[in-house]
């Protein structure tokens, strides 16, 4: 049971602005996993868990897309408004439908980010009761290599 100086109507759900911060970041990192984890510097873009479960016939794309509707799941328990609700299901549902393509698909999968999509979506929602987390996450992000290496001076 949630109690009343603990739940505060201007976040929706019960919590508060340090909670609702990691939150976000957690559902950055998933995002990133799901559409951007892996360079591939031969095409020069980035693949994600995503485009890799999709080789896995069936249960692959139930995995990635389940994934997906939780992000769209944890966007409605911050309080996003049912419009913005819609896009992001909205774009989830695109990415299924171009993953289910077998082989095209797969290869359209991998620049049609739905994740990413979405998370820019819940960013502008909550960016006027965050205005810092954006700002922060863009001057701390640099690439990271395989074993860890920072490379600072990478075009992006």
């Amino acid at each position: 049971m949630v109690s009343s100086t603990t739940f505060d109507y201007r976040y929706g759900h019960a919590a508060n602005p340090e909670s609702e911060q990691a939150t976000l970041r957690r559902l950055e990192g998933l995002a990133k996993l799901l559409d951007s984890a892996f360079a591939i510097p031969v095409i020069g873009t980035r693949v994600g868990a995503d485009a890799l479960l999709n080789f896995i016939p069936g249960a692959g794309l139930v995995m990635s897309k389940g994934v997906s509707a939780y992000l769209v799941w944890e966007a409605y328990r911050l309080g996003v408004p049912r419009g913005v609700i819609a896009r992001m299901a909205g774009n989830v549902a695109a990415d299924l439908a171009i993953s289910v393509v077998p082989v095209a698909g797969w290869v359209a999968d991998v620049f049609f980010r739905a994740n990413l999509r979405n998370m820019r979506l819940l960013r502008e929602h909550l960016e006027p009761r965050h205005p810092d987390f954006g700002k922060a996450r863009q001057r701390r992000s640099h690439p990271v290599t395989i074993d860890g290496e920072v490379i600072r001076d990478a075009p992006r």
